[in-house]
């Protein structure tokens, strides 16, 4: 027999989002990324009893590139008579797998001032969120209110806060890093509610050419979703492009 019943609440946060970045103009970009520099760094690291993720390295890369590309690194507000922040600082929203009250959902935690930080400081981060219990950490706190309160409150609430330009770096930061690449998933777009959101697939080995020679070596496929009524596609290529250098030869 079927059964129908409401959306748990624990999805609220997701479902009050998705509303939120209706007015999105998504438009998608992806590369392939010789991951050979980073896995060797990460296993330097390992070496030494440090972990770093893939998600880390691609963390602090987009810090440095949208620190360049300021254009990018901001945020819409409006639709005919729309506002644009750019902002002088690069916080990296990054989504996390997590449980609440029984229910797998997604979560998220914002990496502050990821333009000046190194691999080891955003893995710290990461792995100190990754590690405490959504039901009771403060750092969720947030989310916890929202499934809490009376719909409509809860609602208008998360309205607000998103319409501030001022206050929407903090909760969804300026670039957005979402990542599936722990499964079989060579690469996926995302809309994250920030102007460049960066998708990471899995790193595979996969045939390419190096001085006219085919080789195999660690690929990423890195995809980029932008806001088309903040930046246009040259500005994205842009972001793209340096992304790419920067996670393969870093200046």
């Amino acid at each position: 027999m079927t059964s129908v019943s409401p959306v748990a609440r624990e999805r609220r946060h997701t479902l009050f989002f998705l509303e939120a970045v209706r007015s999105f103009a998504p438009v998608h970009l992806d590369a392939e990324v010789d991951m050979s520099r980073v896995l060797a760094e990460r296993n330097r690291a390992r070496a030494d009893g440090r972990r770093q993720s893939i998600v880390s390295h691609v963390v602090v890369a987009a810090g440095r590139v949208l620190a360049k590309h300021p254009e990018a690194n901001a945020a819409i507000q409006g639709r005919l008579r729309a506002r644009v922040a750019r902002y002088p600082f690069v916080h990296a929203k990054v989504t996390v797998d997590g449980v609440l009250n029984g229910a797998r959902v997604v979560l998220a935690t914002v990496v502050p001032n990821v333009h000046e930080a190194d691999v080891d400081q955003v893995q710290a981060h990461l792995s100190r969120i990754r590690a405490v219990d959504p039901e009771h950490a403060p750092e969720f706190a947030g989310i916890r209110r929202v499934h809490a309160s009376a719909l409509p409150l809860a609602y208008a609430r998360f309205r607000r806060a998103v319409r501030d330009l001022r206050v929407r770096p903090l909760l969804t930061g300026t670039v957005a890093v979402t990542s599936l690449g722990h499964r079989d998933v060579d690469g996926f777009h995302s809309v994250g509610g920030t102007t460049v959101t960066i998708g990471v697939g899995r790193v595979a080995d996969r045939p390419v050419v190096r001085d006219g020679q085919i080789t195999v070596a660690p690929v990423l496929r890195l995809s980029l979703t932008f806001d088309h009524r903040v930046i246009d596609g040259a500005e994205a290529a842009d972001v793209l492009t340096d992304l790419k250098q920067e996670l393969e030869n870093p200046a």
